[in-house]
C-alpha cells in the first residue's frame, strides 16, 4: 500500500521527506498513517483518541468531547519518536503500528 500525494500532505523531517494523512478509524479514533515521500518503505500507522468527526454530530452538546487536532509539528515529533523506536522507513517491512496516548507511542504490534 502507498499513500496517494493526492489526498497526503508532505512533511520535511530531518533531511528526510513523508507523506502522511489522518482518516477516521472508529468513533473516537483517527489512523495517521506515514510513508517516506520517495523510498515506499515500511508503513507506519499511528492510533490518535480524538471526537473531532463527531463535533458536528454532537453540536452543541461538546464539552466532553475530546477535540484533539493533530498539527504538523506534532507529526514531526511522531515521525522522530516513531524511528527512534524501530520504524525503518526507508526499507521494506511489515506495518508498524502505535496508539498515541498522552503524547507517547505505545506499541500495538
Amino acid at each position: 500500500m502507498t499513500i496517494s500525494k493526492k489526498r497526503s500532505r508532505k512533511i520535511v523531517v530531518g533531511q528526510e521527506s513523508y507523506r502522511w494523512v489522518i482518516t477516521p478509524s472508529a468513533r473516537g479514533i483517527l489512523t495517521l498513517t506515514v510513508q517516506h515521500d520517495e523510498l515506499k518503505g515500511q508503513l507506519l500507522q499511528v492510533e490518535i483518541e480524538s471526537d473531532i468527526n463527531e463535533l458536528w454530530v454532537e453540536f452543541p452538546n461538546v464539552e466532553s468531547l475530546n477535540n484533539k487536532i493533530v498539527m504538523p509539528a506534532e507529526i514531526a515529533l511522531i515521525i522522530t519518536e516513531a524511528i527512534s523506536r524501530g520504524w525503518k522507513p526507508r526499507e521494506k517491512g511489515a506495518l508498524i503500528r502505535f496508539r498515541l496516548s498522552e503524547n507517547k507511542l505505545a506499541s500495538l504490534n
